[in-house]
């Protein structure tokens, strides 16, 4: 057991202990944490009168819009988060609503990358949350369950896509048919490196390798083509694997993929990610970091395209303390903090030498990665600067952005103007994010001082432990329940085959070991071992697709800077 629970308990190593830091700014904390509580069922709440089961809710209208796939999209991201704020009854009632209502059989062209993080990385963290939500869990949880077929399901639907020359996705598939004969072969990067924490759950959840591996090959073609200084481009033709957009940057279009890197090494224990990551990042702090701001560059000459910071950067800072660069993670979040304070929110897109908004990117849709950063950085340093983003940004969104039917997205933050749209990551993300922030005590933050113990047909799995990964949707996963699922090994059986041999012969007949069926005998067969261990278990146990600026896009390229479909031109 301490050797599952060590690596997990590294992500919060640098935690420091509960200190007067927050206190000694006056700043109460269990007043936001309520506030943020009631954000969320303002939004939550009206997205259930007015919009579902639409995939969105258009707060200034007070009707609904299917965005994604028409999936009840805000529904299914926001489903673990009714848990984190401790709401079990109406997560148990969601899950049912969601069996009996969600079809992936549906003639709709879906993005791969949205459909994965919001739709499988969803479902994948309220499956594995469902017991501690009180939920009657079926005979082999976590290795079986409603929600875990569901998110097979979708993913098996993204599969199509991943079929290409190079192993890098289609941006796109169609859930029906698969992928569509005029698709565009041109995806970004973050379309093609996102998938290793939801298809890697899967696999290790399923027993099907394949998941796993389509994400890791993807992963890899990405690798393979990164320039002579180790950058890699926005946008890249997965047929022919030639750069499309060569702007390289943290932000719109590539972020997730350094993300998972980093994600996909903590939740696999997996080095060669690790290296991955840490040799871009070497090349990221040497062509693109200026006094703590980076820059768009060149990908093939390291000169600077373009001098800007996306909002979508922010969550940079986090990536870095979650590697340990606590030092420098905090000087990059202080210089984007500084931009929220001057406009109450991050422009989509800010001008660095200029210190204001770039034309037409002067929005907000209200996007949690600076939050993000600074619940991670505050479990690392206990910074009450941190907290005081935390206060900035509700106060920020409740003035700005709360309407009668819910929070919309701020179109124009010089003059706050609205416009009619509530995205589903409000409430998966954001409200999370700002929640976690304001609850020091969350079962979340757990360090592994608690934990549950299950009994599957493989043996015994430590659970709830902490540790969690979040997806870039911030749905958490249990790096644990990965362990879950194995079938032992042959060399592990001929070992204890020998010791019960031995030991037998020391027994009556009444007291004679017998080796547990295989699983292919049956599902919830169990070694009579386990019988004991159940009960000590329950001992411990009680302590129409539209596309928005995140999709890929499906249009050819020729401008040299590109980012996430929008096309800037030289003078811009």
């Amino acid at each position: 057991m301490r050797r599952l629970l060590g690596p997990l308990l590294c992500l919060w190593a640098l935690r420091l202990p509960a200190g007067s830091g927050a206190a000694a700014r006056g700043l109460d904390v269990a007043s936001y944490r309520e506030r943020v509580r009631a954000m969320f069922y303002h939004a939550y709440e009206h997205y259930l009168e007015s919009a579902f089961p639409y995939d969105e809710l258009r707060p200034l209208t007070c009707d609904g819009q299917d965005t994604w796939g028409s999936f009840s999209l805000t529904l299914i991201d926001a489903l673990d988060t009714l848990l984190i704020l401790g709401n079990v009854s109406e997560f148990q009632r969601v899950v049912n609503v969601l069996q009996e209502g969600v079809d992936f059989d549906i003639d709709v062209n879906a993005s791969v990358f949205e459909t994965n993080i919001r739709v499988v990385g969803g479902l994948l963290s309220a499956h594995l949350l469902s017991r501690k939500a009180g939920l009657e869990v079926e005979a082999g949880w976590p290795c079986s369950g409603p929600l875990l077929r569901m998110a097979e399901e979708a993913a098996r639907k993204l599969l199509p896509a991943f079929q290409t020359p190079t192993g890098m996705p289609y941006g796109t598939v169609n859930l029906l048919h698969g992928v569509n004969p005029g698709e565009t072969p041109v995806t970004c990067t973050a379309g093609i490196g996102t998938f290793i924490v939801e298809f890697a759950t899967l696999s290790h959840l399923t027993g099907d390798p394949v998941f796993e591996d389509v994400a890791r090959k993807a992963l890899k073609a990405l690798w393979k083509n990164r320039s002579d200084i180790g950058l890699v481009g926005n946008h890249i033709d997965v047929i022919t694997a030639k750069w499309v957009a060569q702007d390289a940057g943290i932000g719109a279009g590539v972020d997730s993929y350094f993300e998972y890197l980093v994600k996909g090494a903590i939740l696999l224990q997996d080095k060669e990610l690790m290296s991955m990551f840490l040799e871009y990042n070497k090349a990221i702090k040497n062509y693109t970091k200026f006094d703590d701001w980076y820059l768009w560059v060149q990908m093939y000459k390291g000169t600077v395209s373009m001098p800007v910071f996306q909002s979508l950067e922010a969550y940079w800072p986090g990536l870095q303390s979650l590697i340990g660069d606590v030092d420098n993670a905090m000087r990059t979040f202080l210089n984007y903090y500084t931009v929220w304070k001057q406009f109450g929110g991050l422009p989509e897109f800010y001008n660095i030498p200029q210190g204001y908004t770039v034309d037409k990117r002067e929005g907000y849709p209200l996007r949690p990665e600076l939050i993000e950063s600074a619940m991670y950085l505050y479990r690392a340093t206990r910074d009450p600067t941190l907290l005081e983003l935390g206060r900035d940004a509700v106060e920020s969104i409740e003035k700005i952005s709360k309407v009668d039917c819910g929070f919309a997205t701020i179109k124009d933050l010089r003059d706050h103007r609205l416009d009619n749209r509530m995205e589903s990551f409000f409430l998966a993300e954001t409200i999370k994010y700002l929640y976690l922030l304001f609850d020091p005590d969350n079962f979340i933050h757990n360090d592994g001082s608690d934990f549950d113990v299950v009994v599957t047909p493989y043996g015994e799995c430590v659970l709830n432990a902490g540790g969690y990964v979040f997806n870039t949707e911030a749905h958490p996963i249990d790096p644990a329940a990965l362990h879950c699922c194995r079938k032992r090994k042959e060399e592990q059986w001929e070992v204890e085959d020998l010791m019960r041999e031995f030991y037998s012969r020391k027994k009556t007949k009444k007291f004679t070991l017998k080796r547990a069926p295989d699983h292919g005998e049956g599902e919830n067969a169990k070694d009579p071992k386990n019988a004991s261990s159940e009960k000590a278990g329950e001992k411990r146990n009680s302590k129409k697709s539209s596309h928005s600026l995140l999709s890929c896009p499906s249009q050819s390229f020729h401008s040299k800077l590109a980012v996430l479909g929008q096309v800037f031109l030289d003078n811009t």
